[in-house]
């Protein structure tokens, strides 16, 4: 296809939304298998090394021995890894579009190296919206439950994409119709200087306790700093989260033939999987985003990054929720702000309740999000 042609994409149906009711609360049988199956050493660290996350917890054997948990365990985002369903592979509607938006997850346990993940899943609502980016979606929520070898559920969570038109978003979609006529920006030696500062001053708690008596709620976490984006970074990021449809060669062909929709064609007239919205400039453009952009999973998973970071070793994140506003594009800096909302007492245990937000270099909010965590009592 040439630069100059426009494509026609496959619409939102009543038909194609009623078919999709009939499978609400029905157990999903086997989909694709997910990109993880166990937690190995390895698995645990390229997921942790693809969101730039470098806390020896989870990337140092010897570090992790001489903890309370005796050995490596997961970073909570890591479960991404083990369930497509949770990280957007969405059914029904085929050909329209799926932006992957937002979930809420509860932990149970630490995932330790080399437990065995399975997971149950079902398709648990669907809601319309209008929207400034492609006028009428639908919001589709699946709930996926993370069992260990031993059958302990070690997580929970609710995930879900909007399904937008792609061709309303490109032809009629005001959300970044400034961001389209502008021109790439271009930082300074001294911009990227000041943002690589919070790079250099990131704290990893670790060992140090962080004790519930200590925190004051009002109390600010450190700005955690992501960016600036680029392809190669979002690339990073699905070399240890295994994407929802990058296959080669055979395999490539065999997911499309088996479901034609995945199939768009390029401009050699191959088809190609959607999922090239995220390295491929032109076709990014094309279903309306303003770019090239990073993953939904991908920023969840900084969210949560800046919660195990400030909880320590001792801590345990036991929910976290993230809402995404708008597209983190290549170029983007991403500037992850937080505080601590309340402290409370439930169950027993000493928790902490933080509230997130995370804005770009023009401050634009990128995304909200909360997390609940456990942090050891001296009493």
């Amino acid at each position: 296809m040439s630069t100059t042609e426009t494509r026609n994409f496959p619409k939102i149906t009543e038909t194609g939304l009623d078919e999709l009711r009939q499978r609400i609360g029905v157990k999903i049988g086997h989909t694709v298998e997910p990109w993880c199956h166990e937690a190995t050493r390895d698995n645990i660290r390229h997921y942790a090394h693809g969101i730039g996350d470098d806390n020896p917890l989870w990337c140092d054997p010897d570090y992790a021995a001489k903890t309370q948990h005796a050995g490596i365990i997961a970073l909570p985002s890591f479960l991404f890894s083990t369930s497509r369903i949770v990280s957007g592979y969405v059914g029904g509607l085929p050909g329209v579009h799926a932006m992957w938006s937002g979930a809420d997850w509860t932990w149970h346990k630490p995932v330790r190296r080399n437990d065995e993940i399975h997971t149950e899943a079902h398709l648990k609502e669907l809601v319309e919206h209008q929207t400034r980016f492609a006028g009428r979606a639908v919001q589709q929520t699946y709930h996926v439950d993370f069992f260990n070898q031993s059958g302990d559920k070690v997580a929970e969570a609710d995930s879900w994409c909007f399904r937008t038109e792609r061709d309303h978003a490109r032809e009629q979609g005001t959300k970044y119709s400034e961001v389209r006529a502008s021109a790439p920006r271009r930082y300074t030696d001294e911009e990227l200087a000041e943002a690589y500062k919070l790079y250099r001053d990131e704290e990893i708690r670790g060992a140090t306790p962080r004790y519930w008596e200590d925190v004051k709620e009002g109390e600010e976490l450190p700005v955690m700093f992501k960016g600036p984006m680029t392809v190669t970074g979002f690339i990073a990021y699905a070399q240890g989260w295994g994407g929802l449809y990058i296959r080669a060669n055979k395999l490539a062909w065999k997911l499309i033939d088996q479901h034609p929709g995945v199939g768009i064609k390029n401009r050699f007239g191959i088809p190609d999987c959607p999922e090239r919205v995220h390295w491929e400039e032109d076709f990014a453009l094309e279903v309306g985003a303003p770019g090239a952009y990073d993953y939904g999973p991908e920023r969840t998973s900084w969210l949560t990054h800046q919660l195990t970071n400030w909880m320590g070793d001792a801590g345990f994140l036991h929910k976290a929720s993230c809402k995404i506003r708008r597209h983190n594009p290549e170029g983007d800096m991403l500037f992850i702000k937080a505080k601590v909302k309340r402290k409370f007492v439930e169950n027993g245990k000493h928790m902490v309740e933080i509230d997130q937000e995370a804005r770009n270099q023009n401050d634009e909010l990128s995304v909200v999000g909360s997390g609940i965590v456990v942090l050891p009592s001296r009493g």
